[in-house]
């Protein structure tokens, strides 16, 4: 029997340089989903996202008549609806540590990034969160001797979350000491040479490791 190619229905509103989308587009290239994707940005937003998100804001994904836009809602809709690969352990235990994992990612990283991205920052505020955001890739560096992903020995949402703050790390400002994160630097080649990342990028993206 042949395989049969998914086929979707689905748009996917992204943003130009924004790790939330690029999340979800990390989980979409994996699942091999038909999607069409637009780009969003300020001055490239289409009159009827408003229409569709109340907040005006992407990630957006239409699903024929499903509206989602919030992206960890997004990621584990995916996943249930298009079962192959699982991006989601299948017992009850590890599927709720793994939640945990990406609530902690968006309460303990996504904020710093935030900070150093946003126009309004002090400055003394970003190099704080640049120095936070460091200090804490040096921390989970050694969890990666002995497992190939995140907590895990497979590829998870929860490294879907990781790979795209991973990747924008130069563009933010953030440099790691190689000689002490060797873990994380060979997770790191594991997850950036995966295809589905590669297929995940934007072009605007490509250029941030060029």
């Amino acid at each position: 029997m042949g395989v049969v190619a998914k086929r979707s229905s689905m748009t996917f509103y992204t943003g130009s340089d924004d790790h939330y989308s690029h999340r979800v587009r990390i989980v979409l290239a994996e699942k091999g989903i038909a999607v069409d994707i637009l780009e969003v940005s300020e001055e490239n937003c289409p009159a009827e996202l408003a229409d569709l998100n109340p907040y005006n804001s992407v990630p957006t994904l239409i699903d024929r008549d499903l509206v989602l836009y919030e992206s960890r809602v997004m990621m584990e809709y995916l996943d249930e609806r298009f079962p192959y690969p699982p991006l989601l352990p299948v017992y009850p235990v590890a599927r709720a540590q793994s939640r945990l994992w990406m609530h902690r990612i968006e309460r303990e990283w996504c904020p710093m990034v935030e900070t150093i991205t946003a126009p309004g920052s002090s400055r003394r505020d970003v190099d704080q969160a640049r120095k936070e955001l460091r200090e804490s890739m040096v921390g989970i560096s050694p969890i990666f001797e002995d497992l190939p992903f995140f907590m895990s020995e497979e590829f998870s949402l929860v490294d879907c979350c990781i790979a795209p703050i991973l990747w924008r790390l130069p563009a933010l400002g953030v440099e790691l000491p190689e000689a002490q994160v060797a873990p994380l630097m060979d997770y790191m080649e594991r997850l950036f040479s995966r295809d589905a990342f590669r297929s995940s990028l934007l072009e605007s993206e490509r250029e941030l490791r060029a």
